[in-house]
């Protein structure tokens, strides 16, 4: 427990074992995704999907990490809603989650994720292991490209949340990334998740913790030039 304590420290810093202030509860809670504090992410074009990586690692603080490694199971659910900049409703929705447990005989971390493409099981050997798995989004699936027009820009507004109240949340997040068809994209019927309002705005009690951002507004990437041209 002493050495775990230590890599804390380690990892965190004294100004988070000592306690963070949640400032920003006590902020005028944002109106519009556009609101939401910006945040660089890096958007690329594999193939024919658009994939996000970014980083969200300050939503495990001193307090979640004592939890991590608690050997009770523990979940970081993040979702990434695709917003025009111009305004209107989200166009596609993506997801990831881990389920991290700690093996208290084997002094490992046991990692399920669940994004677009599946599920895997991963294993860590500290809380460093279980931030580069869990509080970062590499490379996860937005949307088509075929799916976004070149004339306009957009935004993603990510929700990041552990330990949600909601077990029936978790399982349809789950649905949606491991859906048959891998779309990401919303339809009419497709508002399973809530309005703005009730996903980003805080509620106490609803989730151990919750961080929310937007990123930079981005053009679709450039889809590669034809072969031979």
């Amino acid at each position: 427990m002493r050495a775990r304590a230590a890599l804390v420290a380690l990892v965190f810093g004294p100004s988070l074992l000592l306690g963070r202030p949640r400032a920003a509860r006590a902020e005028e809670p944002p109106k519009t995704p556009a609101a939401l504090p910006a945040r660089t992410a890096q958007v690329v074009l594999e193939g024919k999907q658009v994939k996000l990586t970014v980083a969200f690692r300050d939503v495990v603080d001193a307090e979640i990490a004592k939890k991590l490694s608690s050997g009770l199971p523990t979940v970081i659910v993040v979702r990434g809603y695709v917003f025009r900049e111009s305004g209107g409703e989200p166009i596609a929705l993506t997801a990831k989650s881990c389920r991290i447990v700690y093996d208290l005989w084997d002094e490992i971390f046991r990692i399920q994720i669940t994004q677009p493409g599946g599920q895997v099981d991963a294993v860590a050997v500290n809380i460093e292991g279980v931030l580069r798995h869990c509080a970062e989004a590499r490379k996860l699936t937005l949307m088509e490209r075929a799916q976004m027009r070149d004339d306009v820009r957009y935004f993603v507004a990510a929700l990041v949340e552990v330990n949600p109240v909601s077990q029936e949340t978790l399982d349809r997040i789950k649905r949606w990334v491991t859906r048959p068809n891998g779309s990401t994209a919303i339809g009419p019927g497709d508002s399973l998740f809530g309005s703005f309002v009730g996903l980003f705005v805080a509620r106490i009690g609803d989730a151990d913790r919750k961080l929310s951002f937007r990123t930079q507004a981005f053009s679709p990437p450039n889809p590669p030039p034809p072969e031979g041209g």
